[in-house]
């Protein structure tokens, strides 16, 4: 129900219910349970590892496609993720034919 009432996430590091809810976010998007919303993950530092090896090994083994590795940010400046969640909110808005 977390999922479904966010605008977006910003996931900061921390442990495995940190990741069971990133990996749900991405699973909910890619699989077009929920509209898409921005997934930012806070931390380049942390969260490089993972990246890496969603890249080297989910995607060169086909279980992901470069099209989800676009479904999140990765980024170290709050407000740059904040930039980021305004610019989607923004470009939602305009495909709706609101003004943002």
């Amino acid at each position: 129900i977390f999922v479904k009432y966010s605008s977006a996430f910003v996931i900061c590091p921390g442990g495995f219910g940190t990741l069971d809810e990133f990996f749900e976010a991405l699973t909910l998007i890619q699989t077009r349970k929920i509209t898409r919303f921005p997934i930012i993950l806070l931390g380049t530092a942390f969260w490089t590892g993972l990246v890496d090896w969603i890249r080297g090994r989910m995607l060169m083994e086909g279980c992901v496609n470069e099209g989800d590795l676009a479904l999140f940010h990765v980024c170290d400046d709050p407000e740059e993720a904040v930039r980021f969640i305004l610019a989607h909110q923004e470009e939602r808005l305009s495909q709706e034919g609101r003004d943002p």
